[in-house]
């Protein structure tokens, strides 16, 4: 006999309300696998369900009585009672839950009150046939107007009953329907989600290998053989780019080590007055979006280094506590119009990365500002902290 694990128990919980688990879950992945298969076991599954609920409060009086009374005859006598008194609303709720209720949620109520209207009157055809057939009758009474008040208010407070079980049926649809669309809308800005991730990431790679072919273009000029080194590495980089980061989250050791092998790409183009500083005090079980940080040290290296300037490039990442932090001070050296290519596409793209990936778990610092240790030049000051 096959075990029942709590995965299984919540699983059979989400479907009997009628809604999906949470996006990502494992159960939600467990149930996307076997939805093939169990869709019209669990279309069944619910009414049988529902029916087990019922059981106990047609059992309830006749239980009671045989416990009282150990008499099976009483017992018997108990239950057609309660199964006459239950067997309308039952049949009511059971009508409006599965059949009934699309006219409702289709705003045509006035159908969905005469067809309600109409079940209920046949359910209660015996007050009608006695009624009709009143002076066939043998030994029928001649009609009082005390009987006839006590017909009218049993038809009513009838009547009143099945409009409220038939509410109740309507009531528990409603929630259950609001829940599943609820859960669709999620299920959609989740995949939206995705989608913009994918295509944000998929943006960072042709941008960061135009920038990157760019440097090489320009070593090319200068050195040859250091120019084949470049294109040496560009190809690590790009096996990175390409194949290591498919994941929502990577492992903080490859990409250290992707931006690692990256600044030194860039350093081959620096000449002797560009200082360029790293440090890396980061943890291997912390995992973050891939190439999050990449555009920022391409921004660093495209308007902080000058041909005849001293520049600094000071690039730091460090886990403080619960927190990552990444730093990145470079001076500051603004292009003019016709070296702006692809200018800003870098940073509103890991603004938006960090939006979607992390909300409100992050912060994102950038200031100008004037150093008088590089000579009055600017400095361009960007930091985030990322909530881990």
């Amino acid at each position: 006999m096959k075990k029942i694990e709590k995965k299984d128990i919540m699983r059979f919980l989400y479907r009997l309300a009628g809604i999906k688990p949470p996006q990502g879950s494992r159960i939600r992945e467990m149930g996307e696998k076997g939805d093939e298969q169990s869709s019209d076991s669990d279309i069944a599954t619910r009414p049988v369900v529902q029916l087990l609920v019922w059981v106990p409060i047609l059992g309830a009086m006749p239980i009671a009585t045989y416990l009282s009374t150990r008499d099976a005859e009483a017992t018997k006598t108990s239950f057609f009672v309660v199964w006459d008194l239950l067997k309308s609303p039952l049949i009511v709720y059971f009508v409006n839950f599965y059949i009934l209720h699309r006219l409702f949620f289709q705003h045509r109520y006035w159908l969905f009150a005469l067809l309600n209207l109409v079940l209920i009157l046949c359910l209660n055809y015996q007050f009608f046939w006695m009624f009709i057939h009143r002076h066939d009758l043998p030994n029928m009474p001649e009609m009082t107007p005390n009987m006839w008040i006590g017909f009218f208010s049993g038809f009513l407070m009838f009547l009143l009953l099945n409009c409220m079980v038939a509410a109740i049926a309507i009531g528990i649809r409603h929630f259950i329907r609001t829940r599943q669309i609820r859960q669709q809308l999620k299920d959609e800005q989740a995949k939206h989600t995705e989608a913009e991730l994918a295509w944000l990431k998929n943006q960072i790679n042709p941008h960061f290998l135009f920038n990157t072919l760019n440097n090489i273009s320009s070593l090319c000029q200068i050195d040859a053989d250091a120019a084949q080194d470049a294109i040496a590495q560009l190809s690590d980089l790009l096996r990175y780019a390409m194949y290591e980061t498919n994941k929502k989250t990577v492992p903080i050791q490859g990409e250290v080590e992707f931006m690692r092998n990256y600044i030194e790409l860039m350093k081959l183009r620096c000449n002797d007055k560009t200082e360029v500083l790293t440090t890396f005090k980061v943890e291997q079980y912390i995992e973050i979006a891939p190439l999050l940080f990449i555009s920022l040290i391409e921004n660093a290296f495209k308007h902080g280094v000058s041909s005849n300037r001293p520049s600094k490039i000071d690039i730091h990442l460090e886990a403080e506590g619960d927190k990552l932090v990444f730093t990145c001070d470079n001076t500051n050296y603004p292009k003019d119009d016709a070296d702006r290519s692809g200018s800003g596409i870098g940073l509103e793209n890991t603004r938006r990365r960090l939006e979607l990936m992390y909300h409100e778990a992050y912060e994102w610092e950038q200031a100008l500002y004037r150093s008088t240790s590089q000579g009055e030049n600017d400095i361009y000051h960007v930091k985030i902290t990322i909530q881990l």
